[in-house]
């Protein structure tokens, strides 16, 4: 169920489109009835430093020492994270420069720290462990993901069984819900959506 602040952050989300509902190709190949498209935030600041201030809450409990954006949409909610709460944040280069002194990991830090990761969604949470590998062949302790939303659709296990936790504000099943009691979400999209999050895993 979500509150009030969150409701308000899914109804911004909604009328920027930054959620659509149809028929959509995921990057795993099956047909999604619904599509999360948190890269366009980038264009809305003030709704970029609401949901950075909902990852700040998410970090409260945690220890670490730095914040890392997954390349790419993860990049601008990390930026405004670390600008809200002056976290120092690095991030592994999707690509290792081929000039210069050929850097993997971008912005200061010494092996030994913890870095907690943020990204906008998961689903199947492969990219995210992708996205861990160099920070950890460079020495740094991830322990946590922080994440918006959570699709609900197997990467929380997937993390959990090698050994980290995910922390995500929303849920898209409680997004669904607001939606739906809103009159956004007609009832038999809504009854679609919630069947595929709850029979497609990956």
């Amino acid at each position: 169920m979500l509150e009030g602040t969150d409701e308000r952050l899914v109804d911004e989300l909604y009328a920027i489109q930054a959620l659509r509902f149809g028929e959509f190709r995921l990057k795993s190949g099956a047909l999604s009835p619904f599509y999360v498209d948190l890269r366009i935030i980038i264009s809305y600041p003030t709704l970029l430093q609401a949901i950075a201030r909902r990852i700040v809450a998410l970090l409260a409990p945690l220890t670490f020492q730095r914040v890392a954006g997954i390349p790419y949409a993860g990049l601008p909610i990390a930026t405004a994270v670390s600008l809200t709460e002056g976290f120092p944040m690095v991030y592994a280069r999707k690509e290792a420069k081929d000039h210069g002194i050929k850097r993997v990991i971008e912005g200061k830090f010494a092996a030994g720290e913890t870095v907690v990761l943020i990204d906008d969604v998961i689903t199947d949470g492969a990219s995210k462990f992708e996205a861990a590998e160099p920070l950890l062949q460079a020495g740094l302790i991830v322990k946590d993901f922080a994440i918006f939303l959570d699709r609900e659709q197997g990467g929380a296990d997937r993390l959990r069984e090698k050994g980290y936790a995910l922390h995500s504000a929303l849920r898209i099943s409680d997004v669904l819900v607001h939606l739906r009691d809103a009159g956004q979400l007609p009832r038999d999209q809504f009854a679609r959506c919630m069947d595929f999050i709850a029979t497609v895993r990956f």
